[in-house]
């Protein structure tokens, strides 16, 4: 699923490079594999599949 996709289907509007808090974890939106967010986190080379609505949030 492309980028445009998931903020379509889920009405968020996150793209690569976006820095962003899941869980209260800091990292940056790095891809979008499948209908996720592919989120690496600080201090991570791997990059974790992340539900677009399930506590990610914009960071400050």
């Amino acid at each position: 699923m492309s980028a445009a996709a998931v903020r379509t289907r889920y009405r968020v509007d996150y793209r690569r490079g976006d820095r962003v808090s899941v869980d209260g974890k800091l990292g940056t939106v790095v891809s979008f594999p499948d209908h996720y967010l592919g989120v690496r986190f600080d201090g991570s080379r791997r990059v974790s599949r992340c539900h677009p609505t399930w506590r990610v949030e914009h960071a400050h």
